[in-house]
């Protein structure tokens, strides 16, 4: 199975947690016109702020690295200019800088600069600001949804985060599940 399969099937099997637009794009087509791939581009501190921004959405826990260690700074970026259509590109640069400027106005200071917890009001903020948008495209959902399928569908994702099964065994309908169980994950 190649990625961008697998990442369809992530998506399909994460179904209301992904937002209709990234939805769209997964399933409409992957495949952008040259003219519109690479609309905006990342510096590598943008790569930076993205790998810290996704390790507060999946942050790295006792039994699994988080999204940083899964290379989700890296992912993002190219998810955006290679998959997303120029004006989702540009919503979701807009929004990075706009994020920065708001990191900046209430916490005087840079993201990167700032602790886990002022990052975590500022993400409230933000997931706030894009519920309150009525399902309009925004860079925390583009962010959030590829930090939930890149993550998912990454190495550290399939076999740490959740079992890991290299060859199917049976089906078994009434398996049992014991609390705090990782879901399970398949090839």
């Amino acid at each position: 199975m190649n990625r961008r399969e697998a990442l369809k099937s992530v998506a399909f099997l994460m179904g209301s947690a992904i937002s209709a637009t990234t939805m769209g794009v997964l399933f409409e087509s992957f495949t952008l016109p040259e003219q519109e791939k690479n609309h905006v581009s990342f510096s590598a501190t943008d790569e930076e702020i993205l790998a810290e921004f996704a390790d507060i959405i999946i942050p790295t826990t006792a039994s699994s690295p988080g999204a940083k260690a899964a290379g989700l700074g890296a992912f993002i970026p190219m998810m955006i200019k290679d998959c997303y259509p120029a004006k989702l590109q540009e919503i979701f640069a807009s929004g990075l800088k706009a994020m920065q400027y708001q990191c900046s106005k209430d916490f005087g200071k840079d993201f990167l600069s700032m602790s886990v917890e002022e990052r975590q009001k500022l993400m409230t903020s933000l997931r706030d600001e894009a519920i309150a948008s009525n399902r309009a495209p925004s860079f925390f959902l583009l962010a959030r949804d590829l930090t939930l399928l890149g993550y998912y569908s990454s190495e550290i994702g399939c076999t740490q985060a959740r079992e890991y099964l290299p060859v199917p065994g049976r089906y078994d309908g009434s398996a049992t599940y014991t609390l705090g169980q990782k879901a399970w994950a398949t090839n």
